[in-house]
């Protein structure tokens, strides 16, 4: 758009000149990972009121990858962009034993979700969707399993005091990029679904769109 210093009128030797690609997101971790991939983005925020929307989830009885996937099409919709772009929202949620984990609101609920979280395993649902004029042409949901180590009380002070308001933007109160590798034993599953984005799904979408090189 005229006057976005975010976009950078250029072209990608992998990327078609056209359509550009908005990520429905300030996540740095998604941002990360699309550019690594050689990918030109525009981040901009979607304003969602995410609470509401895993509210009527819970009414309508849908699952976590399904509020995933609903959280991330609402983002996506919910982002102005140029005609014909196409625009990724993106989202997670966090289940243990049946219970929803949300992004904590300070450090000292992070301690609760992380204690709660210790010595057991939960799931990621990291869910992708793709859209183009409002209309949604893909989607996809990876679902990484991470076995959490039964971690001592004086490490949780010292990760706490390590990693400070960080964390408070992870539903999982860890960035695996980070110290939060300390944390597990074993992860099963997509590394990048962990970060935020399952990116091998999406480059094959984005491929099968021609928008980047088959």
């Amino acid at each position: 758009m005229p006057g976005d210093s975010n976009l950078v009128l250029k072209t990608h030797p992998l990327q078609a000149e056209s359509p550009p690609i908005v990520l429905a997101s300030r996540s740095a971790a998604r941002r990360a990972l699309l550019e690594s991939a050689g990918l030109l983005v525009t981040c901009r925020a979607a304003e969602v009121d995410e609470h509401a929307i895993r509210q009527h989830c819970r009414a309508q009885e849908m699952d976590a990858s399904q509020t995933a996937l609903e959280l991330a099409r609402a983002k996506a919709r919910a982002t102005r962009a140029d005609p014909g772009a196409v625009v990724i929202g993106a989202d997670q949620m966090l289940s243990c034993a049946g219970e929803w984990f949300d992004k904590p609101e300070n450090l000292s609920v992070a301690r609760c979700h992380l204690r709660t979280l210790r010595g057991k395993a939960h799931m990621l649902h990291t869910a992708v969707v793709m859209m183009r004029d409002g209309r949604e042409t893909w989607r996809h949901v990876a679902c990484p399993v991470l076995h959490m180590r039964a971690f001592s009380d004086s490490f949780l002070d010292r990760y706490l005091a390590i990693e400070g308001d960080a964390i408070l933007s992870c539903v999982g109160c860890y960035r695996l990029e980070g110290p939060g590798i300390h944390l597990f034993s074993r992860i099963e599953g997509d590394h990048a679904a962990i970060l935020g984005l399952p990116l091998l799904p999406l480059l094959d979408a984005l491929r099968a769109d021609n928008i980047i090189m088959r």
